[in-house]
């Protein structure tokens, strides 16, 4: 089975590559971005069956850092 784990970091705390990302936008002429925040995907291959508690513990020790960053679980 697949499963996709994407984080983000939380409102609030500061994104400079999203920040360096809006103003490469922008200097491409890109008008309009507001906003950009980054995050990162995460695709596991694992063994049928694998619980999403199973998924989220990993999220929780190793894939996230919880303290400033979010994450969601899709199983594929």
């Amino acid at each position: 089975m697949k499963a996709r784990v994407t984080i983000t970091l939380k409102p609030g705390v500061l994104d400079p590559q999203g920040r360096a990302i809006q103003n490469a936008l922008g200097g491409l002429g890109f008008e309009g971005v507001d906003g950009v925040r980054q995050g990162k995907v995460i695709e596991l291959d694992l063994a049928d069956g694998t619980s999403e508690a199973t998924i989220a513990e990993m999220a929780i020790r190793l894939l996230a850092n919880t303290v400033i960053e979010n994450y969601r679980i899709e199983v594929l």
